[in-house]
């Protein structure tokens, strides 16, 4: 098994991608671990948002986290106070049987202020077959299609 890992530091209100495609399509990764951390902990009150998704997101980041959203696969809240009477949160979930091999999208909002956000994520890289290859690669155009689809009947 092997274990790839993606760090760094989001503003608020960005929207990042994570380059994983290949030119076979024969990867395919899970989500093993999401985490983060404010870039200056304990300094100021924060309440962070970030989600990973399969597509790009059409819309601005936001906090509201939906999981009706079938790209959205993994999401993370974080609330960091420096009041002695609140303690620090930090909630995620990860959808950790979601396999993809195409790109994915990491969002982060800062509701209280402006502040960034660390994040942390290990992706376990797994071998596809042709049929799981095809799959993945069909999902995520599916995902892709029906996300610029216009709401209503089809």
């Amino acid at each position: 098994m092997t274990i790839k890992s993606y760090r760094g530091l989001m503003a608020d209100g960005a929207t990042l991608r994570i380059n994983l495609r290949t030119n076979d399509g024969k990867t395919g990764y899970r989500i093993k671990k999401f985490e983060a951390i404010p870039n200056a902990p304990g300094v100021g009150s924060s309440n962070h948002v970030l989600k990973i998704f399969k597509t790009e997101p059409t819309i601005v980041a936001s906090s509201t986290i939906d999981f009706s959203d079938q790209d959205l696969i993994g999401s993370l809240w974080m609330r960091d106070n420096v009041d002695a009477n609140y303690v620090s949160t930090i909630e995620s979930i990860i959808f950790d049987q979601e396999v993809f091999n195409q790109d994915i999208f990491i969002t982060h909002v800062e509701t209280v202020g402006s502040e960034g956000c660390n994040y942390f994520i290990e992706l376990e890289q797994i071998k596809l077959t042709d049929n799981e290859t095809t799959m993945a690669t069909l999902q995520s155009i599916r995902s892709s299609y029906e996300s610029y689809r216009p709401a209503g009947p089809s």
